[in-house]
């Protein structure tokens, strides 16, 4: 059994089970969050407090990795019953969680008004004095433990990393990759990259997993979905993943039905890694728990093409 180091794993609820996660960490009875899904998602994170035997007030932090609403969503909702917490936040990201806006109106028009509320729930705004934004670096205490925040590109442009020197882990957002504990074999985590909308940048993104496999971490937390150990391994098949996903991009790219053949080609490349890890799943189980990652993967390959960045690597 690997040991906790005070952090716990938090089901957000978004979607489907087992799917986002945020995080509990405590620390001589004082906790801080990172991320926190969804408005839907507060009673989900007031419980694990309350499972850790700590009231709303003990939880001095609510850390962001980025400002995407599945992760980030709730944000609002949620500092309003922790009486004591600061938001933490990239310096990109800070102006949405002030002002959630465009964040709202940017993925409404993705998703449609109804989807919104059933998924997201209200996104409310967080008073700006209770925000902390964070440079590349900084480190935040909680009662003495170091949190450091690292900014890490590629996934999206706020995004942050955080290392925890006590687990020797990261809390790595979608930075990392999607990883679903329904596909691990014997143990051994299943990883694909993710390109969502709107700011994937592929150099940016390669560049943040070395970052973080720099540290030669232990455990990597991830968004979606819980602790993987086995970095090394795991890095280097993401960025493996990620150049075929690029030159997938642009041998799809002036295509009339580019996005069809985008899914067609991403669900090619996504079963075979799957077959070569040893997955014993039928396709169609493998594609129930990956098919909206590759729907999303298209979209955000679809922007970046756009963007007329396919000089990059």
């Amino acid at each position: 059994m690997h040991p906790s180091h005070g952090i716990t794993t938090v089901d957000t609820g978004f979607q489907r089970p087992h799917f986002d996660a945020a995080y509990l960490i405590v620390e001589q009875g004082r906790a801080a969050f990172v991320d926190c899904g969804t408005q839907h998602s507060v009673p989900a994170m007031l419980a694990a407090l309350a499972a850790q035997g700590l009231e709303p007030d003990a939880v001095d932090w609510l850390m962001l990795t980025h400002v995407h609403l599945d992760h980030a969503g709730g944000a609002g909702a949620l500092m309003r019953e922790l009486p004591n917490a600061r938001l933490v936040v990239h310096p990109r990201g800070a102006p949405h969680m002030l002002d959630p806006a465009r964040l709202i109106a940017g993925a409404t028009v993705v998703y449609g008004e109804e989807e919104m509320t059933r998924s997201y729930g209200e996104v409310m705004a967080t008073p700006a004095e209770r925000v902390r934004v964070v440079g590349d670096g900084e480190v935040i205490e909680l009662a003495g433990r170091p949190l450091v925040c690292v900014d890490t590109p590629g996934h999206a442009r706020h995004h942050l990393c955080i290392w925890d020197e006590r687990s020797r882990g990261w809390f790595a957002g979608d930075t990392f990759g999607v990883s679903y504990r329904e596909l691990d074999v014997g143990g051994a985590a299943f990883v694909i990259p993710t390109t969502t909308p709107v700011q994937f940048e592929p150099q940016p993104l390669k560049a943040s997993i070395a970052t973080l496999l720099a540290r030669h971490p232990e455990s990597i937390y991830l968004t979606h979905y819980g602790r993987v150990g086995d970095a090394a391994r795991l890095g280097a098949d993401l960025i493996t993943q990620i150049d075929a996903m690029v030159a997938i991009a642009r041998s799809c790219d002036g295509e009339t039905a580019r996005h069809r053949m985008l899914v067609e080609r991403l669900t090619a490349l996504f079963l075979g890694h799957a077959r070569m890890h040893g997955i014993p799943h039928s396709e169609g189980e493998i594609l129930a728990v990956l098919e909206m990652d590759i729907e999303l993967n298209a979209r955000g390959l679809a922007v970046w093409l756009d963007r007329g960045r396919v000089g990059e690597h």
